[in-house]
């Protein structure tokens, strides 16, 4: 896609500021609100403000809203985002201006592991509990990145993402991750665990499962990990996945197979009890998705009071034909 003359001069004039050129390289390392750039930049929080408005309307980056907070985040569209990220390329790391920021960009970074950290010592008993019910987390997690294999792809969303931890295990494979969750304590939780990891090709956002604030027809990778049971209507959400994918995507959901453990819906706020091959199998078909794999993994010990996980693959029926205008773009249908 090329963009006109005059738009391009837009762009570069809403680029060439020292002050603005600082917010691309920090947007390009993660997601950060105003007060973040105005603690690491050192100046007002209306000209902060102002920068930020002059980089959205050239369209150089995007702003998303969680609670009272606003984040801001390097534009979405693949082209401006090329644009940026080799405009940002070109800056050295060593220049004293952006070393400092970068010092400071790393002080925030720790506020919100230190944040996180508080979060999960508060909740570590109900989480450990549950997770001593079924197979370990590794497990799954090998059999996942089997399944997806090695082939690079160009997008990934992770609906109810948590701590980020699939967003993490994914990030060498996609170009562009975002995750989902409406909870802001475990948001915190998971920028904090992407920071960490040192990955910016990533980003989460608050939103909905069931009305998810990113783009239909969009995403190569689409998973939903042990959030369906929490759903009273895991088939919609299903449903709203299915439609944020490109043709030939894949959607693939990680829950517990069907289990009589009502305590985790008295205690754990669990809405259903697990599911069955053949119920997963009839949502995704109502979807517009045939079920293309489905792996068990049972506890260990076989004591009668454990959860077995199950992993089930879903693809796009549409087929995927290739742009002759852009080959590195997947891209339309076909009926």
């Amino acid at each position: 896609m090329h963009i006109s003359l005059d738009t391009m001069v837009d762009t570069l004039k809403a680029a060439a500021e020292s002050s603005r050129l600082r917010i691309l390289v920090l947007l390009s390392r993660g997601d950060l609100t105003v007060s973040d750039l105005t603690e690491i930049l050192g100046q007002s929080q209306p000209r902060v403000s102002r920068h930020l408005k002059l980089l959205l309307d050239a369209g150089l980056i995007g702003r998303y809203q969680e609670g009272s907070w606003a984040f801001f985040r390097l534009t979405d569209t693949d082209n401006s985002r090329d644009f940026v990220q080799r405009l940002v390329a070109g800056i050295s790391e060593a220049d004293p201006q952006v070393v400092r920021d970068l010092e400071r960009l790393a002080s925030v970074k720790r506020k919100r592991q230190d944040r996180a950290a508080e979060y999960f010592s508060e909740n570590a008993a109900s989480w450990d509990r549950i997770r001593s019910l079924h197979v370990p987390d590794r497990a799954v997690e090998a059999a996942l990145l089997k399944l997806v294999g090695k082939r690079p792809f160009q997008s990934m969303l992770d609906l109810g993402t948590g701590t980020g931890r699939l967003l993490e295990i994914f990030a060498p494979l996609y170009r562009r991750g975002v995750g989902i969750d409406m909870s802001r304590e475990m948001l915190t939780v998971a920028r904090a665990n992407l920071d960490k990891a040192g990955i910016a090709n990533a980003q989460v956002r608050q939103g909905d499962i069931f009305s998810p604030p990113v783009e239909r027809n969009a995403f190569d990778l689409v998973t939903i990990h042990q959030v369906l049971h929490y759903l009273d209507d895991p088939a919609r959400a299903i449903a709203e996945a299915a439609r944020l994918l490109r043709p030939s995507g894949r959607l693939i959901v990680v829950d517990f197979a069907p289990h009589a453990l009502e305590f985790l819906r008295d205690q754990h706020a669990h809405m259903r009890l697990g599911f069955s091959d053949r119920q997963i199998s009839e949502w995704f078909a109502e979807a517009g998705l045939d079920l293309e794999d489905s792996q068990e993994f049972e506890p260990r010990g076989g004591n009668e009071a454990r959860l077995t996980v199950k992993l089930w693959l879903g693809r796009d029926r549409r087929l995927l034909i290739a742009d002759p205008s852009n080959d590195s773009l997947p891209v339309r249908e076909t009926a």
